[in-house]
């Protein structure tokens, strides 16, 4: 609470970003308002035998722009990647690092596999060598709180620090918990948002022989499509998302410019199944009605969903049902789109990214589309703001994420 008795609010001042549409939280927005595809044939792994090979890569990612040469050797591709993330997001939020008071600042990232590549690379070295001829860095590489570890190490951050593992929810519940610690008044700052780089055989072969992927090779651009009826898999991604949440009180005394908050969260288990979404979308619809309670916003109230929009038949006709469950008649009148349809699927920092895309459609008044929408699904009936980007204020959105053991997270992003 503030002096006043009110909740502590916490506002976005920075983000950061690396994606398949480019480098930047610019190149990222600029992206997906002009409905661009980022993805294409994969090259960062053999796909010969798989029935999926694209995706969405960071191209052309040199991790010694943020680190010497040296310590990126030591570093998986995931933290490398919310190295470079959470570089631009402090210089967004033109933050002072190491802060005056480095204990008051948290890291709380989330992530879904941790370094899957380096455990596939070294799995393969002790097949043929023995495994005393392993990198003696494999463990620090591959443990998925080794991102939020090497974020703090590196910016000399302190504080409270913590990873949500929480599959295709993590990015989201992160942030969430996030918002939690500034409200308790457990940090004044903290770097947050979601990090993943799963893209190798051993992460390829997983999700092909279980169907999830798209395989649709012959037309990357054009492969993930949500909500429309011929969907037939999610596109493998990578990337990484950093927001800087600070306590409003904080953010103002440091004349820091914001002009978002996050405002409330939801997280629930479907307590369903091994992989696949609660048929009627129940565990989600919980999610939903949950964050807008913790917000104390009505279902009116919310102008723009970020739908979690996996272009995979299962999951878009069950986050369709969760939102009409949730928001009943005014699902129909709110634009719904899928970041997804023109970056894939980065599984622990997807919720991340679009939560930063939720931030700017407020921040800038623009709705970005849902790509490759072409044929309407019965099962799939709302407005889901087809293949071109729409201009509408926003004042209040909703960012979904649902992930695999039935983990489902939800935020409201409101104006400040």
């Amino acid at each position: 609470m503030d002096e006043n008795g009110r909740r502590t609010r916490a506002v976005v001042t920075g983000m950061g970003a690396l994606t398949c549409l480019g480098s930047s939280v610019e190149d990222f927005w600029e992206g997906l308002t002009d409905g661009r595809s980022g993805i294409a044939p994969l090259t960062l792994t053999e796909t010969e035998g798989y029935t999926c090979k694209i995706g969405g890569e960071v191209r052309d990612f040199n991790p010694t722009k943020y680190v010497d040469r040296k310590e990126a050797r030591r570093l998986g591709r995931f933290s490398q990647l919310a190295v470079g993330a959470t570089a631009e997001a402090i210089a967004n939020a033109q933050l002072e690092m190491p802060a005056e008071d480095p204990d008051r600042v948290a890291v709380l990232l989330g992530c879904g596999a941790g370094g899957l590549p380096e455990t596939d690379n070294q799995s393969r070295i002790m097949a043929r060598r023995h495994g005393m001829r392993m990198s003696p860095f494999y463990i620090p590489m591959m443990l998925a709180n080794m991102a939020a570890a090497n974020v703090s190490r590196l910016f000399g951050a302190t504080g409270y620090t913590n990873t949500c593992i929480t599959a295709c929810a993590a990015g989201t519940q992160a942030i969430g918990e996030a918002a939690e610690v500034i409200r308790r008044g457990a940090a004044d700052v903290v770097i947050t948002g979601g990090t993943e780089a799963g893209i190798c055989e051993l992460g390829l072969g997983g999700f092909c022989t279980i169907h999830a992927l798209t395989t649709r090779n012959d037309d990357p651009e054009a492969a993930s499509r949500p909500f429309d009826k011929d969907r037939d898999g999610f596109a493998p991604a990578e990337g990484a998302g950093i927001v800087i949440l600070e306590s409003e009180a904080h953010a103002r005394a440091r004349g820091a410019r914001f002009n978002v908050e996050i405002a409330g969260w939801g997280v629930t288990s479907d307590a369903y199944h091994l992989v696949q979404p609660h048929a009627q979308g129940t565990g989600a619809a919980k999610a939903i009605r949950l964050a807008l309670d913790d917000a104390g916003i009505e279902v009116e109230q919310v102008q723009y969903v970020n739908a979690h929009g996996t272009s995979t038949p299962a999951n878009d006709k069950s986050e369709t049902l969760a939102i009409k469950q949730a928001m009943g008649q005014h699902a129909y009148n709110v634009p719904i789109s899928s970041t997804k349809s023109m970056i894939g699927h980065s599984l622990g920092a997807a919720g991340a990214l679009e939560a930063i895309a939720s931030i700017k459609t407020i921040e800038d008044g623009v709705i970005h589309p849902t790509i490759n929408y072409e044929t309407p699904d019965p099962d799939c009936d709302l407005d889901y703001v087809p293949n071109l980007k729409r201009e509408q204020a926003v004042d209040v959105a909703l960012s979904n994420s649902f992930g695999f053991g039935g983990q489902n997270a939800c935020l409201i992003m409101r104006r400040r």
